[in-house]
């Protein structure tokens, strides 16, 4: 399953997906085990544009990771201000591995919570404790959110939308319902790989939008997001190949509009 220029006429949707054969140490094999340069860059500007916008709210907001996955370092990056955290996640097999987690989680996350207390905001507690108590594993699809309230505080959502679909009519989709259920002036971090051509999992080939730049992603974020030019961050050198063909990492971090 691949996309880009060999893009077959029919492109591969989320629902063509086998999502609960998802090996989540495969992926955290590949992506997290050693932080990735990319990735300090992505932890260190989410760190410091949630501690900006929340400072001084304290430890009482609902926060969201959609498609949260085998990665903890975006709940991580929400928990100094969260009392509870909904992991959304699609596959099975990712679902057990948050479950798993949440007790007392892996010694490779230290790393990215290194990263985090470098802003005092991460300082002076337990995040092991204050993430057991406040992560809760949710299965889910990304899309069912575009039927609910907005009823969440702050969000995140890293390498979902243009991961799960060749479609950019789903990819689209995808950041409306993530942004739909926000609430107005709600901050959020969202990451996507730029021009992947899909990406190996295991044994098993998940799909990409190819067509994901800048420009497409400020599209898919100008009717519901205020998002300054200088939260928007494009990380051409990865310095590691994890996608098929991919020319880089976008991060933008933002907030929901009023």
């Amino acid at each position: 399953m691949t996309s880009g220029p060999h893009t077959a006429e029919q492109p591969t949707l989320n629902k063509d997906v086998p999502w609960d054969s998802f090996d989540p140490g495969a992926y955290i094999g590949n992506n997290y085990l050693d932080m990735k340069a990319v990735d300090e860059e992505i932890v260190s500007r989410v760190r410091d544009h949630f501690s900006a916008r929340l400072r001084g709210s304290g430890r009482v907001l609902a926060g969201i990771d959609v498609g949260a996955g085998p990665n903890l370092y975006p709940s991580l990056a929400m928990l100094p201000w969260c009392k509870h955290i909904t992991l959304l996640e699609w596959s099975a097999n990712n679902v057990q591995y948050l479950l798993d987690q949440c007790p007392d989680y892996d010694g490779h996350w230290e790393q990215f919570w290194k990263v985090l207390r470098e802003d005092q905001a991460y300082r002076g507690f337990d995040p092991k404790a204050y993430f057991r108590r406040a992560a809760e594993p949710v299965q889910g699809s990304l899309f069912d959110l575009c039927r609910k309230d907005p009823q969440w505080d702050v969000g995140t959502m890293f390498f979902v939308a243009e991961s799960i679909t060749e479609s950019l009519e789903e990819f689209r989709r995808g950041v409306s319902c993530f942004m739909h259920v926000l609430r107005p002036g709600a901050p959020f971090a969202a990451a996507f790989m730029e021009h992947s051509e899909g990406y190996r999992v295991g044994d098993l080939e998940f799909p990409a939008t190819y067509e994901i730049d800048t420009t497409e992603v400020l599209t898919a974020f100008q009717e519901f997001a205020h998002i300054d030019k200088k939260d928007v961050h494009r990380m051409a050198d990865v310095g590691h190949l994890v996608r098929h063909g991919h020319t880089g990492m976008i991060l933008v971090c933002g907030r929901r509009k009023e």
